[in-house]
């Protein structure tokens, strides 16, 4: 199973119903290509930096799916179909995941080893000291 990202824009002229369904029918979909939702954040409508297709402001929602590439092809493909889905980008993810869990790992471990004492004060020299010194040494 790998971890997939999809993002996705609506339009704003959308109901927050309309919108609930549509996810919910993202979801059933998924599942039906035995994938599953692992996480649904919608961030509800916000400003866009530039207008899309003559809108200002639109739906911004984020997927979290576990699944295969059959599941992210099918919710692409009813992206391209569905006339009030104004923007979308499905991200493969899990290969990241895996290479920060590495490198958390590492940091904890390297955290983990007790680091050697160094002393602030250096050590006395020994030898010849200014008081002992002659003219020819200088």
């Amino acid at each position: 199973m790998r971890n997939y990202e999809v993002v996705f824009v609506a339009a704003p002229t959308l109901s927050s119903e309309e919108l609930d369904g549509f996810i919910n029918h993202i979801q059933t979909v998924v599942e039906g290509k035995n994938g599953k939702v692992v996480k649904v954040d919608n961030w509800g409508k916000k400003s866009l930096a530039y207008k899309i297709k003559k809108f200002r402001e639109a739906y911004y929602v984020v997927l979290s799916i576990e699944g295969d590439g059959s599941a992210i092809a099918e919710l692409e493909r009813r992206f391209r179909v569905t006339d009030y889905i104004i923007r979308f980008i499905s991200v493969r993810i899990d290969e990241d995941v895996k290479r920060s869990e590495k490198i958390k790992a590492a940091r904890r471990k390297k955290s983990a080893k007790p680091e050697p004492e160094i002393s602030n004060f250096p050590e006395p020299l020994t030898g010849v000291g200014p008081e002992q010194a002659t003219p020819s040494d200088l």
